[in-house]
């Protein structure tokens, strides 16, 4: 009999240090929850570095983080709950989901529709993070120059954006957004992609080889460096310094986001970091463009032509390094190493400053 009741100990402290159930619990419904999909360590670190220096500039003691993510992922989330206790982060916390969720259920109800649902009425936002190749099954398409990781996470956030947003792939589906439209949706890189395969759109797989039939890293090179999405250098070069990202401008639309919305001066022509060989083709439901590479081939943003708060960048203004001096790096063997910082310069530092003080007066707005 003791041995049965320690067994049961064990099996239920194992459960209990295994799984993670916020949304399934009792929970404070006096503050308002932000959903971080994909919370390995390093977004919640990115989160805290933005929330630190004020650059997400919301009250904290109001707002918290949920991190959310599908028991499939290719992602080891016991670290993230590790080092939630281990810094006694107050005001993060998980969410695991654990239905079935396969390919041809994705944009339909499915098992994990209750969980979307849930999440959706006990949140005010969500953000979708960077990461690997999506399936090119999802927007119906032969896998022919994608390199895919991590299925699980592809199916579930693209499942969970749909339900979010709709899209053209079941026209009668009400998206979740209809009960509350102010909902407020963001994505980087990744995240863009993921919102405009979810709404029915498509993506290039492979911007050199599709857009300018380069395949090698040297026919790569000579598309010019203003057209680079990533520094292939480092596939012809040995060089610890050489970043792997490129620090390019982009250009806006005539889409009044970033001017009206952002306030961005007109004509302004802003750095950023750019790390990716894919992007939005065809757009899907209710996306409109609102930045442009400057040779105009890659779209660099997009928003929802009916819910003001939902928009996303193919870049990534989450990174920590473009606003203080940390390590410096080179884009060209012969450049000499500079910060990230220093090299997009302080224009381009206001201009992501501004983009996080729009998210934050939307998240402090919203109720």
């Amino acid at each position: 009999m003791k041995k049965s009741i320690l067994l049961l100990i064990i099996l239920l402290l194992t459960f209990s240090s295994f799984s993670q159930d916020f949304f399934r619990e009792d929970f404070n419904n006096r503050k308002r929850y932000v959903i971080l999909t994909n919370p390995t360590v390093h977004n919640l670190q990115t989160i805290q570095f933005f929330l630190s220096n004020r650059i997400l500039d919301i009250n904290q003691k109001k707002i918290k983080f949920v991190g959310v993510y599908h028991n499939t992922q290719a992602y080891d989330f016991i670290k993230t709950k590790d080092y939630i206790a281990e810094n006694n982060l107050k005001n993060f916390t998980l969410h695991e989901v654990r239905d079935d969720l396969t390919k041809p259920t994705l944009f339909e109800k499915n098992e994990c529709s209750d969980d979307f649902e849930t999440i959706f009425n006990n949140s005010i936002g969500i953000f979708f993070f960077g990461g690997p190749d999506i399936p090119p099954g999802v927007y119906k398409e032969e896998n022919s120059l994608s390199v895919v990781t991590d299925p699980g996470r592809h199916y579930f956030e693209a499942s969970f954006l749909f339900h979010l947003l709709g899209g053209f792939q079941n026209e009668d589906y009400l998206p979740l957004l209809e009960n509350n439209p102010d909902y407020f949706v963001t994505g980087f890189c990744l995240g863009m992609q993921t919102l405009n395969v979810a709404t029915g759109g498509s993506l290039i797989q492979d911007i050199p080889a599709e857009i300018y039939d380069a395949k090698e890293p040297k026919q790569i090179l000579e598309i010019g460096r203003s057209n680079l999405h990533r520094n292939y250098w480092q596939n012809i070069v040995k060089d610890t310094l050489l970043m792997g990202i490129n620090l390019h401008t982009i250009q806006f639309s005539d889409h009044p986001f970033f001017g009206k919305t952002i306030k961005m001066a007109k004509g302004w022509q802003p750095r950023i970091y750019s790390s990716h060989h894919q992007a939005a083709e065809k757009l899907g439901k209710g996306l409109e463009v609102t930045a442009y590479s400057m040779d105009g081939n890659i779209i660099e943003g997009i928003a929802h032509s009916k819910y003001d708060n939902v928009f996303a960048v193919q870049f990534h203004p989450e990174v920590p390094a473009l606003y203080e001096d940390m390590y410096e790096r080179k884009f060209h063997p012969d450049d000499r190493p500079m910060t990230y910082n220093d090299i997009i310069g302080r224009q381009s530092v206001r201009f992501h400053k501004l983009y996080w003080k729009h998210i934050s007066k939307v998240l402090s707005q919203l109720k």
